[in-house]
């Protein structure tokens, strides 16, 4: 592991975190770019060694909490307000061992109180590598 960039990227998100949607400890950490296009919220985030498992690859957490963090950011744009994350299923389809992957949440159905939230995760040759699907309760 590159520990000179794990604890540079510790101290940067230190210096940068702020509590918020998008700047908070975990967002600058992982260096994720957040946008919103039409109903779909997209978060890249560069793949670091750090951040790998045993195995070399992606670690199957980081992968369920950039998804996660696509979809919760998706509610708090479309819904001006916050959620709670009632359940989540991740199929992880592929490991990925660099580049930058891409979480696109988007709804599968929105109510008042309850939401159904997709997200994909795609590498950086744009395969698809996971899938979430989650119920969240709104605030």
């Amino acid at each position: 592991m590159d520990e000179t960039a794990a604890r540079e990227a510790f101290e940067r998100a230190l210096a940068s975190q702020a509590p918020g949607f998008g700047t908070f400890f975990l967002a600058r950490l992982l260096d994720l770019d957040i946008a919103y296009e039409e109903d779909r919220c997209i978060v890249r985030m560069p793949v670091r060694d750090f951040q790998f498992n045993v195995m070399g690859s992606l670690h199957g957490g980081m992968i369920a909490t950039i998804l996660d963090i696509s979809m919760g950011h998706l509610l708090h744009h479309s819904y001006g307000m916050g959620g709670a994350t009632l359940e989540m299923k991740v199929q992880y389809l592929r490991a990925i061992t660099d580049g930058q992957v891409r979480a696109e949440a988007q709804f599968l159905r929105r109510g008042r109180s309850i939401a159904f939230v997709e997200s994909r995760l795609y590498d950086a040759a744009d395969r698809l590598a996971a899938v979430a699907n989650s119920t969240w309760k709104l605030s």
